[in-house]
């Protein structure tokens, strides 16, 4: 067996997954493990020390919060309480899950936030990573419903979480990250930084412009070389890119490759016949819950989700009410022949290294 952990693909991912071409730096950024990747925040000439403390704070207070491998956390707290009671949360933990279980209810459940039971028995990013048996897979998948999450909430925000079934267990990980990153950018509206670059593990968010008004380009991974020049790069300001790839964390076993976007209708890593999906908005809370979801629904009914939203959205219906949903949200697909599939908003925005892209 051959494993990676996710710090050695955090790493990498600043070399290579999202890659950078801006002009040359003023102040030096500020780079921490945090919530368990390689966490970069560059602010260039606003790069105070002063501001990178406070940054930094905000993202150890959001993995205290929210870990899973950190047994005081809230949401180990509710982990461990599921089936027993409801444990009073913060306003910032209560607003993850209820924005995690709007995006599970948006997707038919491809983006579940109680996966938990399924995450642990694969190890996938762990030391004792491995194939589950049948039995166990489907022990899991009988712990997993979003439904079975209840919420109450307090005037002040706070509120309380209960899972209704012992043995459901809350994980965040395909959302917190995006939330961390909207976070970092309020803080970064408010402190008035021009511009700044914000890598959390390879949720990217690109704040402002160049110095020269230019655009950022943003380069996304050849998931079949991903240590090589990028297959995609996009030119935006004031977005975020977040890619969902087989390439991030994963195991080969028996000369299978085993990732870990897992599909809770199945059990097992998605098999979509995509390599990586690639979600680029204003809001990463959203791009990150949705990389995930279009990933494992495919890319045509990735592509139809995403229609869907826009236009409900633009009709406003209840679309236009979950975080992160209020401008336009755009894809790329990698598939596993190496063409390129894009929505047509991304016309003029993205440039294919090799091949050209299909925009629908």
């Amino acid at each position: 067996m051959k494993y990676f952990s996710n710090q050695v693909a955090a790493i990498s991912i600043l070399l290579a997954g999202f890659v950078f071409f801006s002009c040359s730096q003023v102040t030096e950024p500020r780079t921490e493990m945090v919530m368990g990747t390689v966490c970069t925040v560059n602010a260039y000439s606003d790069g105070t020390t002063k501001l990178y403390d406070e940054l930094f704070a905000r993202l150890h207070k959001i993995e205290d919060d929210f870990s899973v491998n950190i047994s005081t956390s809230q949401v180990s707290v509710v982990n461990e309480a599921s089936g027993q009671r409801a444990v009073p949360v913060s306003s910032d933990v209560l607003y993850v899950v209820r924005t995690a279980l709007k995006y599970a209810e948006l997707t038919g459940g491809a983006f579940d936030p109680t996966v938990g039971p399924l995450v642990k028995i694969w190890g996938i990013n762990t030391d004792h990573a491995r194939v589950p048996s049948q039995q166990e897979i489907s022990a899991a998948l009988a712990l997993i419903n979003w439904r079975d999450v209840v919420l109450s909430e307090n005037d002040d925000g706070s509120g309380t979480i209960m899972l209704r079934r012992p043995g459901m267990s809350l994980d965040l990980g395909g959302i917190v990250k995006g939330y961390a990153a909207d976070e970092l950018t309020a803080i970064l509206k408010a402190r008035n930084v021009k511009r700044a670059i914000v890598d959390l593990g390879g949720n990217i968010y690109v704040f402002g412009t160049k110095k020269d008004g230019s655009l950022w380009k943003v380069g996304v991974k050849d998931p079949s070389a991903p240590e090589g020049n990028p297959a995609l790069v996009l030119s935006l300001a004031n977005s975020t890119v977040v890619t969902s790839g087989v390439y991030e964390r994963f195991f080969i076993q028996n000369g299978v490759r085993y990732h870990h976007i897992l599909d809770t209708k199945t059990g097992s890593p998605a098999r979509t016949g995509l390599l990586s999906s690639t979600i680029v908005c204003e809001s990463s809370i959203a791009a990150d819950a949705l990389s995930t979801s279009v990933f494992v629904l495919g890319e045509e009914k990735g592509m139809a989700l995403l229609q869907e939203i826009e236009d409900g959205r633009a009709a406003g219906t209840k679309f236009a009410e979950v975080p992160g949903l209020h401008a336009r949200v755009s894809a790329v697909f990698i598939s596993e022949d190496g063409s390129v599939t894009a929505s047509k908003s991304l016309e003029g925005v993205l440039q294919v290294n090799n091949g050209t892209p299909v925009f629908k």
